[in-house]
């Protein structure tokens, strides 16, 4: 089980120097961490509630959503290194204080660097579709994935998928309601959260007449 397929992608000369100025505060790569639970307390100064979002993409919504917690250690683990160095420069044109970006498969991350039981809660927009029905089993969002991710859910921990795809909503719907350490916060879809900001790839499922589902799942 991995959490994503490897991408190229060439920084651009502005995300080369972000790269250079800040990955060493803001970044770790998932494969280069020690051994045991991350130690989310020293790499952020301070002691506060760890929210993990899987897949920040371009940083686009990880961003707004960091600003917005600023009272929660906010951690995004990203495969795509254009995505993070993105990610930095705005991290760095909000000021940021309470961001961490990792690198690499997120399920390594959380098999062997979070502790059971620690997270605040996790996040997955919009993860890759994987459209053709061979290939649905490369999709993240598998029973084994949310057993792993709700096992480091602290109780009262929430879980929050969304998707603009029709059928791997009801894939997640079907993968987190079998998980018996979760429990749907709604009937169903949860309405739309007006907190999670509407990206340009969300606008433009909306042009081309796919619905956003999103789901809440919290930790019993």
């Amino acid at each position: 089980m991995v959490s994503f397929v490897n991408r190229g992608g060439r920084l651009t000369v502005g995300q080369e120097r972000v790269w250079a100025r800040r990955w060493a505060e803001l970044g770790r790569e998932v494969a280069d961490l020690p051994e045991g639970p991350l130690d989310a307390t020293a790499w952020f100064g301070r002691e506060a509630p760890v929210l993990l979002e899987i897949g920040s993409g371009m940083g686009e919504t990880t961003a707004q959503l960091a600003a917005a917690a600023p009272e929660l250690n906010y951690l995004a683990v990203e495969v795509y290194q254009p995505g993070l160095a993105q990610l930095m420069l705005r991290a760095e044109a909000m000021e940021l204080a309470n961001l961490r970006l990792l690198r690499g498969d997120a399920v390594v991350l959380l098999r062997e660097h979070i502790a059971p039981g620690s997270l605040h809660g996790a996040r997955v927009y919009f993860p890759d579709p994987w459209p053709k029905k061979k290939h649905h089993k490369r999709r993240l969002i598998q029973p084994a994935f949310v057993a792993l991710v709700a096992s480091r859910l602290a109780p009262g921990g929430v879980l929050h998928c969304a998707t603009d795809i029709e059928d791997y909503a009801e894939q997640m719907l079907a993968a987190l309601s079998g998980e018996p350490l979760l429990r749907n916060l709604h009937d169903g879809w949860a309405p739309r959260p007006p907190w999670r900001p509407r990206t340009k790839f969300e606008a433009r499922a909306d042009a081309e007449g796919r619905i956003s589902r999103d789901l809440l799942f919290e930790r019993v």
